[in-house]
């Protein structure tokens, strides 16, 4: 009999829109199946952070609207969007515990890596075309995903992961870390600057990456690595 796929919760987005209703786009969950998982999505619910945690062996979280800015100590600007206070509180919560038990894989995408950031006490920069300007776009007008360059720290975690020092990524986000979070370490840069990857030293397997793996990881193996890496961390938890 072959051996049980590892269970990785994948958030989602919403509750949203009139049926209330929450989703999440099947990139994440092809790429998790790809990497020998089984994708479960997780939501908000009555269910405790501590049992939803307890049911996974792995965790992503993943990308969506934007964080409300008073959660961080941000101000308002007008190019936030689709903030959703119940996700806010939820992936907060989630990742709060899942950072303290070190046998959990996971990792944050492009959202998800700046939940994190602000879990550990970072901020984020509300909008970079004000700060950074347009050499490098980081989507296009109106929000709509692109392609530019990173160039990765291969020490470490991340390094193990992604082995190649520059390299494609999808990028779909206006948003990134400014200050970083207490015991995060920057390890991927766009060309202009902008904190593109991040690793948790205080955890054997937690880190962020700002861009989209999961929209490139049928076509790049590079992009299926790091979800390959999540999934034996997992499985590796699983076994007796």
């Amino acid at each position: 009999m072959s051996t049980p796929r590892p269970t990785i919760g994948i958030t989602t987005y919403g509750p949203e829109g009139e049926r209330d209703a929450f989703s999440l786009p099947r990139y994440y969950t092809d790429a998790v199946a790809a990497a020998g998982g089984m994708p479960v999505l997780i939501v908000p619910s009555a269910v405790s952070v501590e049992e939803v945690l307890a049911s996974v062996d792995g965790l992503i979280v993943a990308g969506g609207g934007d964080i409300a800015p008073d959660s961080y100590g941000g101000a308002a600007h007008e190019t936030i969007y689709s903030v959703n206070p119940i996700r806010d509180s939820f992936e907060m919560s989630l990742l709060r515990r899942a950072l303290e038990q070190p046998e959990l894989p996971l990792l944050g995408i492009c959202r998800g890596m700046q939940v994190m950031n602000i879990v550990l006490g970072g901020d984020l920069e509300a909008h970079l075309p004000e700060v950074y300007g347009e050499q490098v776009l980081h989507r296009l007008p109106p929000r709509e995903p692109t392609t530019h360059g990173v160039r990765a720290d291969r020490s470490g975690l991340f390094g193990e992961i992604f082995t190649d020092a520059e390299f494609p990524v999808c990028s779909w986000h206006h948003q990134a870390v400014r200050k970083l979070g207490r015991g995060l370490r920057a390890t991927a840069h766009a060309p202009d600057g902008v904190v593109e990857g991040v690793v948790f030293d205080e955890h054997p397997f937690a880190l962020g990456v700002q861009w989209h793996p999961e929209m490139q990881a049928a076509d790049d193996a590079r992009q299926l690595r790091v979800f390959s890496a999540l999934v034996a961390r997992a499985r590796a938890r699983r076994r007796p």
